[in-house]
């Protein structure tokens, strides 16, 4: 279902950055909103705590894309009201960037939210056996 994009926030790609990576990301989101929401990091648990996708990136990426999705939910919020995502990903290498995104892509389909973003590879997450963990602010229209 497409959503009309009315939010109070603008997004603003330059023509002096680059358009490589504006199919996923946003450079710059300006927003008048009033109301903000924090979502602290998601990791790939489900409801009951377990661990799922044991060493598979993919599979942890569509559980913590599922429970940003949930968490969206509860407060009522679209994906395309996320302004800021930060992305942190253990042992980083390029090609996990395209699984990744698929994996999001496959939770939100054509509500992918074009934000502002980073991608952050790290050592270690709290928990050995997490490898993504992504936070996210959002806005209210």
């Amino acid at each position: 279902m497409e959503m009309e994009h009315t939010l109070p926030m603008e997004i603003v790609n330059p023509k002096t950055l680059t358009d490589k990576v504006t199919s996923v990301i946003s450079h710059v989101v300006v927003t008048t909103a009033s109301k903000l929401a924090f979502i602290s990091g998601q990791v790939s648990v489900d409801e009951t705590g377990a661990l799922v996708g044991s060493g598979d990136y993919y599979a942890q990426a569509i559980q913590v894309f599922t429970n940003l999705k949930y968490a969206l939910e509860a407060v009522r919020a679209d994906p395309l009201y996320i302004v800021k995502m930060n992305i942190f990903v253990v042992n980083h290498n390029p090609e996990l960037t395209s699984i990744i995104f698929d994996a999001g892509f496959h939770v939100f389909g054509p509500n992918w939210p074009k934000t502002a973003s980073t991608y952050i590879g790290v050592q270690t997450l709290a928990d050995p056996e997490w490898l993504i963990e992504i936070d996210a602010i959002v806005i209210f229209p």
